[in-house]
């Protein structure tokens, strides 16, 4: 299938019109004089007036308060009125398609800083299907010629490989993680190994925040109480330390990325799922405006989307509590926490695409990221607080006196060690790195290299409760010190002037609980800690 006419295909199914406005050079629309309404992209604003007219790219807008001049870059147009906007086929150098987690807000911006690091400027405009933008890369800072043109699809994450599959996208946008089915069809259709690190990127993590109106006085829920809610057994707010009043739950559609990640990590495990009077939204965004609303309601949504809703701390069924911080969800350690990515073919991805794809998982990145209000992957440093829910965990944890010893000598380091964020994760029984802390190693190392002399780094290693206790303590040794000489052979001398020392402590501190899956591949880690100096030395 040639290139146009994987570009026909994306169309027809978006029921774009045949004959369209090219993108690149929008047409001058004549005084129309009918109302429309423009929304700006976040759904923040909404503004109802005259059209006017449109031309370059903007909209001219009569209301009360006199003429308004708007980008069809920021706003969508609701209306009869409204221009329709399509796309020029032989304009389009690649498509983009899948989730709206990742194409609404922070896809745009990521091909904003990309095309200032090529010294060019995109000019992105929204078309009349809100979903669908286009990316007009224009040279010389924006005084140039327009060079290439990116169709952006947001849908939802399976979109984003079925898009490969047929090779209507270059490259799937997903906020979950490619499932083993989607993998296989894949690399039956030619697209190469999906997980390997030239075709599987995180862009970014992300924290689904519990929400609520900000005046609902429960400010945490244990996870089974979130699985009563939103399975309907529990129906009052009272029931869980709120208000007599009934609970209204939000969700999303079943399959979309955002409700798969909710209903793996509290209802499925629990034989349980979303009941079926639940209030259905499409995106994030009406998610947050929904319960912003509504006292009464509860739902979630990605880390960006909170835009004045509270979000509530969640209890595990072990009882370790965690706000939806950042730092938590870098350390991947928030039940609810998960990652973005893009995705590629190995087969058959355009040069510009590929330049793309090189600059989405850089440091130049991590600002764009910020800005959408997503948590990029830059290292952060947390002291550890000794009157945290952490430490109150330790110290109630165990009675065994060898267990206690151990405890004693961690809670002692963790009063002298900050922690990075940075933290690496296994299979069970195995030292191998995924594609994520692949890339991981290259930010820590250069948040290491400039330190000042005599700064000193610990490779902290914990396993889950699975096995004999003094194995566990073994292997979490044996991990620790493995990261160390990956650490070293990867910075070679960059990080010279660096003490880096390894310890373990096995399975005394769980960040989640052993009783799951997810929750032994959470304590599975390795964790890297920093101080200035050692305060013991000379």
């Amino acid at each position: 299938m040639t290139k146009e006419n994987r570009m026909n295909s994306v169309l027809t199914k978006r029921m774009f019109a045949a004959a369209a406005i090219a993108m690149s050079a929008l047409v001058a629309q004549p005084a129309i004089a009918q109302d429309v309404i423009l929304e700006t992209n976040d759904g923040s604003t909404t503004i109802r007036g005259e059209l006017m007219s449109f031309e370059d790219g903007f909209y001219t807008i009569k209301t009360a308060l006199g003429n308004m001049r708007l980008s069809a870059e920021r706003v969508s147009c609701a209306g009869d009125a409204c221009p329709e906007l399509s796309i020029d086929l032989a304009e389009v150098d690649f498509s983009i398609s899948g989730a709206n987690t990742i194409g609404d807000e922070l896809m745009p911006l990521l091909l904003e800083g990309f095309a200032g690091v090529i010294n060019a400027e995109a000019d992105i405009v929204t078309t009349a299907d809100s979903s669908v933008k286009v990316a007009t890369l224009i040279a010389d800072q924006g005084y140039g010629e327009p060079f290439a043109s990116i169709l952006v699809q947001s849908s939802d994450s399976k979109d984003a490989f079925v898009n490969l599959i047929e090779g209507t996208a270059e490259i799937g946008m997903a906020d979950r993680r490619i499932n083993r089915d989607e993998a296989r069809a894949l690399r039956s259709a030619g697209a190469g190994s999906m997980i390997d690190l030239k075709q599987e990127r995180v862009i970014a993590v992300d924290s689904l925040l519990v929400l609520v109106e900000e005046s609902n006085p429960v400010n945490a829920l244990t996870i089974d109480q979130l699985a009563g809610v939103f399975a309907g057994t529990i129906t009052n707010w009272k029931d869980v330390g709120g208000a007599d009043m009934a609970i209204n739950v939000y969700s999303f559609p079943e399959e979309s990325g955002t409700e798969t990640t909710f209903s793996d990590r509290v209802l499925h495990p629990r034989d349980m799922h979303t009941k079926s009077d639940a209030n259905f939204v499409n995106n994030h965004i009406e998610m947050s405006r929904s319960i912003v609303n509504d006292p009464a309601g509860i739902g979630y949504a990605g880390y960006a989307f909170q835009r004045g809703a509270k979000s509530l701390s969640l209890i595990s069924e072990c009882g370790i509590n965690t706000r939806p911080d950042a730092f938590s969800a870098k350390t991947e350690e928030y039940p609810l926490q998960r990652r973005l990515y893009v995705y590629n073919r190995g087969d058959a991805t355009s040069d510009r695409a590929q330049e793309f794809l090189d600059f989405v998982t850089t440091e130049a990145a991590d600002g764009l990221v910020a800005k959408s209000g997503f948590i990029n992957l830059g290292v952060d440093r947390q002291p550890q607080d000794a009157g945290s829910d952490r430490m109150g965990a330790l110290i109630h944890n165990t009675t065994d006196q060898f267990e206690v010893t151990l405890m004693r000598q961690l809670l002692i380091e963790m009063m002298d060690w900050d922690r990075l964020s940075t933290t690496f994760r296994f299979a069970s029984g195995s030292t191998a790195l995924d594609s994520k802390a692949q890339r991981d190693l290259e930010r820590l190392i250069t948040f290491l290299e400039p330190l000042p002399a005599g700064s000193q780094i610990a490779v902290v290693g914990y396993t889950d409760d699975r096995g004999p206790f003094s194995a566990n303590q073994s292997l979490s040794e044996t991990r620790a010190s493995h990261i160390v000489n990956v650490i070293k052979g990867f910075a070679g001398d960059r990080v010279a002037d660096i003490d880096i020392v390894s310890m373990g402590f096995g399975e005394i501190s769980p960040a989640d609980c052993n009783e799951t899956a997810t929750g032994r591949s959470t304590n599975r880690r390795v964790e890297i800690w920093i101080r200035d100096r050692d305060p013991y030395a000379n």
